[in-house]
């Protein structure tokens, strides 16, 4: 077989490819007794019928069919390799010469993964928010938790913000017809939430118990979400939220502190935790938009056009949903393809503990079991495109760690020895769990802040994540040898 590579441009290759026939024979007696064994020929057993018999009866033509169309995938994969390209996606292959007992001809155009060149990304400077944890944020974290522990007081009165109001709710139609699961009763809500119905705490304040109000609004919810209509709503009670005292019989109520200055310690403590760990979220999103902004990555458009196609498929959506959902498929696979060129620079590698993890984490995202899901990705043929959404998500990682990284009044970061809930490791505490990664891990150290889940770099969007790994061998479309020179 010889195979001849054209570049139609920075993410697109047409592969020539000629194949002697006799490298064929083994696809076509794979045909013959594949043929032999479905038919019934008389005078002969199931799987005996002979090459001669099969090509009189049913054509010397199916069999060639069958034998190309099971070559075809060995042969393109062959021709990759031979090209030294990373295909990306499945390519378009057409039949261009077909001579029995000669040569089979045939041309594959596929999309393949860019040349990428990279910023110094080992150095970078990334800038996070700081962490505020001031006396306001420490009494709402603290009226919350009264609210939690709070009581209901019947009252008789009108409505206001913050009560607790038991209403009955029945919906109509624009002809004032019911509507079908439009109406409730005894159901539960305080005032000026904004959880029900818009519209509806304007209409339950200054409303006693026994009052009803009417109001238009919009329905969110069954058959007929969306739908406008004409609301009535009767209060039946009217209760009053009442908070207990901050004093420490409320700290040793709601928690487990004696004190209430224990307990609003606690809470600046809790902040603090917080705000470390929103900052290495910050950082990971900022390091992930510097590559994004600082690399120019040419799109494989074939790619991007067909995975569009599959998402409209149905027909739905307008062009501002379009144009939103193309521009997140083109962020996702920019963003994978600058993150493969880290894992091959660093040579990044992935244990079966982190693949493990990272299945774990995302069949709880799915409400599956983590053997449910593990299996579904086998049975899928996405094992591969998980390992590499892991190996992104160490390398992203990895640009983190190395990244100088200050909050905005010039604080450095401690990003290195953060911990899952939020604390600051001791360096010693650190420096043994980086050497025990060493010696697991061999010759790459990609240290992730504790905590903090890098798997996912890219949030999947709604056109699926577009996998710039995928399998160069997959899925040749079958040949068309209707036109065979016999």
């Amino acid at each position: 077989m010889k195979s001849v590579a054209e570049t139609l441009g920075p993410t697109r290759v047409k592969l020539a490819v000629e194949v002697p026939f006799a490298e064929l024979q083994p696809y076509l007696d794979d045909a013959y007794k594949s043929i032999a064994e479905q038919v019934n020929v008389p005078g002969f057993r199931k799987g005996r019928v002979p090459a001669q018999i099969i090509d009189q009866r049913f054509g010397r033509g199916s069999v060639l069919q069958e034998a190309i169309n099971e070559a075809l995938p060995d042969l393109y994969s062959k021709a990759v390799d031979e090209a030294e390209i990373t295909p990306l996606g499945s390519p378009e292959v057409d039949i261009t010469e077909l001579e029995d007992g000669d040569k089979l001809a045939f041309t594959a155009e596929v999309d393949v993964r860019p040349e990428i060149e990279m910023p110094a990304w080992e150095s970078i400077a990334l800038t996070v928010e700081d962490i505020v944890v001031d006396e306001a944020k420490i009494d709402e974290q603290i009226e919350q938790l009264r609210r939690r522990f709070s009581t209901l007081l019947p009252v008789e009165r009108a409505a206001a913000e913050g009560d607790h109001v038991t209403i009955d709710l029945s919906a109509r139609d624009d002809e004032g017809e019911e509507i079908e699961n439009g109406q409730a009763t005894g159901l539960s809500y305080e005032v000026g939430s904004g959880t029900m119905v818009e519209g509806l705490d304007e209409a339950v304040t200054g409303l006693s118990a026994g009052d009803t109000a009417t109001f238009t609004t919009r329905l969110l919810g069954g058959d007929e979400a969306g739908v406008e209509a004409e609301v009535d709503v009767t209060v039946t009670a009217v209760k009053e939220q009442e908070l207990p005292d901050l004093d420490d019989e409320f700290a040793m109520m709601a928690s487990e502190f004696d004190t209430l200055a224990e307990l609003r310690a606690d809470i600046e403590e809790q902040l603090t935790r917080g705000g470390r760990l929103s900052q290495a979220l910050s950082a990971r999103d900022k390091a992930l938009e510097y590559l994004l902004d600082s690399v120019d990555v040419p799109l494989p458009e074939g790619l991007i056009a067909a995975q569009l196609e599959e998402h409209f498929a149905d027909g739905h959506g307008d062009d501002d949903h379009r144009a939103e959902v193309e521009d997140q498929a083109r962020r996702s696979l920019k963003a994978q393809l600058i993150l493969d060129e880290i894992v091959k620079a660093a040579e990044v590698q992935v244990s079966q503990e982190e693949i493990t993890q990272y299945l774990i984490d995302r069949a709880q995202q799915s409400g599956m079991s983590p053997q449910d899901f593990a299996d579904q990705m086998v049975r899928g043929g996405n094992v591969q495109a998980v390992i590499a959404d892991v190996a992104r998500g160490k390398a992203l990682a990895l640009v983190v760690e190395k990244a100088s990284v200050a909050d905005e009044s010039g604080n450095p970061v401690e990003l290195e020895r953060l911990q899952e809930d939020g604390t600051i490791a001791d360096e010693a505490e650190t420096d043994e769990s980086d050497s025990a990664a060493d010696e697991a891990e061999g010759p790459v150290s990609t240290s992730m802040p504790k905590g903090v889940e890098f798997a996912e770099v890219v949030d999947a969007t709604e056109v699926g994540e577009p996998d710039a790994g995928d399998d160069a061998s997959e899925a040749a479309p079958s040949a068309n040898t209707d036109e065979v020179k016999e």
